[in-house]
């Protein structure tokens, strides 16, 4: 059972909870389509906590919650007290006592682990320092959707710290799957997260592997997924990534390598002409926008689980 559990990061899931979370997205997103969506949340509260800016998780959580017949609470950080220094747990022990769950987009992953501890909810990861696991999450579906299996070969083009990459090495550590990184030897994930993902990994079977040269990451990948090279909090080493990163651009001529079927992913917000060029994001193997919505399924899916 799922239900009272907080989603902060797929490792601490099981293999079935993950495949029972993935099945009832693909649910939700017949009910949406077919106007039949079960109010799961029916007199349910849910706040949402953005320390940072947001359209594709802020819309979808929003959406989500309401399609589920729940009401949405949305606290940016400038209009609650964490932003004259209330401390995270004083926020989330006030917010036990009025809500049915958290949803938060934080800096600190710490930050979630103390809404959890402190309110007794559930708390949703929405994005942090560490993972983003409903991003990798409606990854997942979209490659199911495109390739009816979620086992093809998946490439990775840039920072191998990403919070993004993060939670797609731990659903594929899980789920026994292929991921390869291509990434400078400076940016790799922090050890400790990373000695969690090789364990899940010998459990499962799963192959994740680092490599220098994009070019041999994309070789026969059916997938080619890339991020932002500076997430919002890098701004003061934005340079410094740029000039690691420079060589790590998914072009019209990386994809070639790839799978004649492959397909290119992008979490969002893209910024064409550095770690993508336009022609891959707009063109006919581009997935982004599949991905995109999916991400409304796949919040009503863990909303519907866990609250």
């Amino acid at each position: 059972m799922l239900k009272g559990n907080s989603l902060l990061c797929l490792l601490d899931f099981e293999r079935q909870d993950i495949e029972r979370i993935m099945e009832v997205s693909f649910l939700m997103k017949n009910f949406v389509k077919t106007n039949s969506v079960p109010k799961s949340l029916d007199g349910k509260r849910v706040a949402l906590i953005f320390e940072k800016p947001s359209t594709r998780t802020r819309v979808s959580m929003e959406s989500a919650i309401y399609l589920l017949g729940g009401y949405p609470i949305v606290l940016n950080k400038s209009d609650i007290q964490l932003s004259r220094g209330e401390p995270v747990e004083d926020t989330a022990r006030v917010l036990g006592r009025f809500v049915h769950g958290i949803g938060a987009r934080v800096l600190s992953h710490e930050s979630l682990i103390k809404l959890r501890d402190y309110s007794g909810l559930p708390v949703i990861n929405l994005l942090s320092n560490l993972s983003h696991p409903l991003q990798a999450l409606a990854d997942f579906m979209t490659i199911k959707e495109k390739f009816g299996t979620y086992e093809k070969p998946i490439a990775f083009v840039g920072d191998g710290g990403d919070n993004v990459l993060v939670s797609l090495m731990a659903l594929a550590a899980k789920m026994g799957l292929e991921l390869r990184v291509a990434s400078p030897k400076e940016l790799r994930p922090k050890p400790e997260i990373w000695k969690r993902i090789e364990e899940e990994s010998e459990n499962s079977g799963a192959v994740i592997e680092f490599y220098d040269d994009p070019y041999f990451a994309v070789r026969g990948s059916f997938v080619v997924y890339t991020d932002v090279w500076v997430s919002m909090g890098e701004e003061d080493i934005a340079n410094k990534k740029k000039e690691l990163l420079k060589n790590y651009r998914v072009t019209t001529d990386l994809m070639r390598h790839a799978s004649k079927d492959a397909i290119f992913m992008h979490c969002l917000p893209a910024m064409r002409g550095e770690e993508v060029d336009a022609e891959v994001i707009d063109g006919k193997q581009s997935a982004v926008w599949d991905e995109a919505e999916n991400r409304l399924y796949t919040a009503m899916s863990v909303l519907s689980l866990i609250i």
